[in-house]
């Protein structure tokens, strides 16, 4: 019994169990969404998520990396100015984000209502206010690796929302526009709750001094670009797709694989919240050897998880298919003649490549190279874009697209390694060696046996 409290209030515990109800109450409503909504309309719904979370990394990029960064290894009195400042540039870059959009609203409504962006412009401008102080708690529980108030926090968040998805579902029929309504009520509530319990910081906006904005800010015109960058990674497909010829039921359409990379992708953000600040507090205390060390083990555990998790999903890609839309997407499209199942199997490749490439990011933050890790990112991006102009314009094809996912990943991990590399002379060959005997290591504590002839890998790793 004592082991089991050990393991639950263990932090990449907690981490995962946050993500992984938040994976199921998102795919969940998806799904929901997916049955209850036309293809245009859900298409809608898409884009409204889409651009939000584009803009999103834009806000909270600004501050929030290099807040974790600080205060892990930050006094008192500099861990207030920090989450001062962290709540004054976040509401400054929220206002100014609110008036652009506002105004392009105001000067091109005709295009805009025409288009599927219309939501959007409509209501994020007030969403980005009312969801503002709970995802400010988020950044400062996750620097002070309180993992059960994040999973808290998200878990109301989500959950009331799929309850209202639910209830739509079973017994009413709410537009979008009502439904985005709801979205904004819950986000008031949970941001009131933040507040209410003084995680959000808001309190300390005034404790905020030149000095620390401006270390802030120095860190976040890196790390702005590569969330904004790593956002693009996932969403820029979707975007290009919804200005092209093949217009929203094709968003609709690849809208599901991209939510299936959720499954895979559950395990990676729960551990990289985890990794992050523990690279950044050694870093910090100039501990190379334990920044490697945890680079080693985070990477190799994952890489060997995801093999496992990327061969799951591809052989039941038609399983999950069919419980996150229904029958209708299991067939090939007559209109477009897309296969949603093919997309699947070939983002269970993509997923592979996914820990190391995270990793190599996480890393490179964490010694203090986020123009490094910004530029890797960009020409990630870059080869992304070029890639799915190919594959929508020339091939006019969703798996081609799907396929470029793969190519700029390899050019991210080639570029991560090389960088980092450089910062802590890394072995390829001891990621794989490392993640085995973490196994081997959660296998020993899970069952009592200890053997000597394996290395021990700390609890903390």
């Amino acid at each position: 019994m004592k082991k089991l409290k050990k393991i639950v209030r263990e932090d990449n515990f907690l981490s995962l169990t946050g993500n992984v109800v938040i994976a199921i109450l998102g795919l969940g409503g998806f799904a929901l969404l997916a049955r209850s909504l036309s293809l245009e309309v859900f298409g809608e719904w898409v884009l409204f998520v889409t651009a939000g979370s584009f803009v999103e990394m834009f806000r909270f990029g600004i501050t929030n990396t290099g807040l974790i960064r600080y205060l892990s290894g930050a006094d008192g009195s500099s861990r207030i100015k920090l989450i001062g400042s962290n709540a004054l540039i976040g509401l400054g870059a929220t206002v100014l984000i609110a008036l652009i959009l506002i105004l392009c609203n105001t000067l091109f409504n005709e295009a805009i209502q025409n288009s599927g962006y219309s939501i959007f412009f409509t209501w994020y401008p007030l969403l980005a206010f009312l969801n503002l102080p709970w995802n400010n708690a988020l950044v400062v529980l996750q620097a002070d690796r309180k993992y059960a108030q994040i999973l808290a926090l998200k878990s109301i968040n989500s959950g009331f929302f799929f309850l209202v998805i639910l209830i739509n579902f079973i017994m009413l029929d709410l537009t979008l526009t009502q439904l985005v309504i709801a979205l904004l009520i819950i986000n008031a509530v949970t941001s009131l709750m933040s507040v209410v319990l003084g995680w959000d910081g808001i309190q300390l906006i005034t404790k905020a001094t030149k000095e620390t904005n401006k270390t802030l800010l120095h860190f976040g015109k890196y790390t702005t670009f590569t969330l904004i960058g790593t956002n693009l990674l996932r969403s820029v497909d979707t975007l290009i797709l919804s200005l092209s010829p093949l217009g929203n039921a094709a968003v609709a359409l690849y809208s599901i694989p991209l939510k299936l990379t959720e499954l895979q992708q559950i395990p990676l953000r729960s551990f990289a919240a985890t990794a992050f600040p523990k690279m950044s507090k050694a870093s910090v205390q100039h501990k190379i050897e334990e920044v490697k060390s945890l680079f080693y083990v985070y990477s190799g555990a994952l890489s060997y998880l995801f093999v496992f998790i990327s061969l799951f999903t591809f052989v039941f890609a038609e399983f999950f298919v069919f419980i996150l839309s229904g029958n209708q997407y299991l067939e090939t499209d007559p209109i477009t003649g897309f296969n949603v199942v093919d997309i699947v199997r070939v983002f269970s490749i993509y997923g592979l490549l996914l820990p190391i490439d995270r990793m190599t990011g996480i890393g490179l933050d964490s010694v203090n190279k986020p123009n490094i890790n910004a530029i890797k990112v960009f020409v990630m991006l870059i080869a992304n874009v070029i890639g799915d102009l190919i594959a929508i314009f020339i091939f006019k094809s969703l798996i081609m697209v799907a396929i470029a996912s793969i190519l700029f990943t390899i050019i991210g991990i080639w570029m991560g390694m090389y960088f980092l590399n450089k910062e802590l002379s890394l072995s390829f060959k001891e990621i794989f060696t490392s993640g085995i005997l973490f196994y081997v290591s959660l296998f020993n504590k899970a069952t009592g046996n200890k053997y000597k002839r394996f290395v021990k890998i700390e609890e903390n790793h």
